[in-house]
């Protein structure tokens, strides 16, 4: 029996080889049914209704408690928000006011006020007088300085200046243009300001304590030439005993704004630092007069990282400036060059082809296909 058993093994085989292999793999699961799936192919009308907002409301609840293998927008929203880095807070400590207890305490002020039969009879009679300085007052007390502090973030001062670092104001900084025949130009949080009304340096105030030491610092960080994330310093002052800024080092004489044509708004801010001791800032000394923008050129985050044991920011205005004719005459007559302008190249206007037979076009549909040397009446 063996013998024809060998036989047949020896044997040639003639003909194809049909081989399968099994390939073992972990099915992974359905990721589930997408929403409204349910109502696919259905007849809305034919669905049964809620009858009322309470039921609906409190299906909604019930649904949304639930776990969703997708993603909803608010998802995705709080996973972008969650990875946004936290700014580090480079100010003084600051205190918050509790929003319920400010609505409260305006809600029992406005009771006040309907009792008060004087000022019903001064708002009926169009002679109610609001006094703006005590509102302004106790706006910078409450709340004011966050305001501040958001519309800075609005504007990308932090961002421009300190990268990852902002600071809530503490000292309320007033910054005045003379205007000539006792008019004065205030800086307010990106208010505009013409070149030539800010010519001149400003009247600066704020209040101090008697003994204590500050430096305020006057940059552009949008109008540098050549560096797109450099600025350029208008003005610093340095060791200012109190609030008397004619009784400070002047470490960098001011210099007029100079936007380029064409270069749209420039945000010139001021910042007002808090010294802890009496700085030497012979390092950032420049020569007066100083006519050099290589001389201007400045990052506030570098000067700050250099003195951030001795400053803390404090105070901060700042205006927008854009070019006018007083701008020319800072680049011919103090910076001794030729005045940038910069222009956009606007494209050629598109026009389709044109309709042999228009139907539905204005009546002037053939102006926009006439020769450039030929009057049109206006582009249609």
């Amino acid at each position: 029996m063996a013998a024809p058993l060998a036989r047949a093994v020896r044997r040639p085989v003639v003909g194809r080889f049909f081989s399968t292999a099994v390939v073992l793999c972990k099915r992974v699961p359905p990721l589930g049914p997408m929403p409204n799936q349910q109502f696919e192919g259905q007849d809305v009308e034919s669905l049964e209704k809620y009858r009322s907002f309470l039921r609906y409301y409190r299906t909604a609840e019930k649904e949304e408690k639930k776990s969703q293998w997708w993603k909803t927008y608010r998802q995705f929203q709080q996973e972008e928000e969650d990875t946004n880095k936290e700014k580090a807070d480079i100010g003084f400590p600051h205190f918050t006011p509790h929003n319920a207890k400010t609505a409260q305490a305006r809600k029992q002020v406005q009771r006040e006020n309907r009792r008060n039969p004087e000022l019903e009879r001064a708002a009926r009679l169009r002679t109610l007088r609001i006094p703006l300085d005590e509102v302004r007052a106790e706006w910078e007390r409450t709340t004011g300085r966050l305001h501040v502090q958001r519309v800075a973030e609005h504007y990308g001062v932090f961002k421009d200046l300190f990268g990852d670092a902002t600071f809530v104001p503490s000292v309320t900084l007033g910054v005045h243009f003379n205007k000539g025949d006792e008019m004065l130009m205030p800086v307010y949080h990106g208010n505009l300001v013409t070149p030539t009304e800010a010519s001149a340096p400003p009247d600066v105030t704020f209040e101090a304590e008697e003994g204590s030491l500050w430096t305020l610092l006057l940059t552009n960080p949008d109008g540098h030439l050549r560096e797109t994330d450099s600025e350029y310093v208008h003005w610093l002052m340095g060791n200012i005993p109190g609030n008397q800024m004619h009784s400070g080092e002047q470490i960098c004489h001011y210099f007029p704004p100079f936007p380029a044509k064409g270069t749209g708004y420039h945000r010139h801010i001021f910042i007002l630092f808090k010294q802890d001791r009496h700085i030497d800032f012979k390092d950032e000394l420049r020569p007066n007069p100083c006519h050099s923008l290589k001389l201007r050129t400045f990052k506030t985050v570098d000067f700050y990282r250099k003195y951030e044991e001795s400053l803390t920011p404090a105070g901060l205005a700042f205006f927008q400036c854009a070019w006018d004719d007083g701008v020319s005459q800072v680049y011919h007559q103090l910076l001794n060059m030729r005045e940038p302008v910069f222009e956009y190249e606007r494209p050629l206007e598109y026009h389709p082809k044109q309709i042999k037979y228009p139907h539905a076009k204005p009546l002037r549909y053939l102006d926009r296909y006439r020769d450039s040397e030929e009057p049109t009446y206006g582009i249609y």
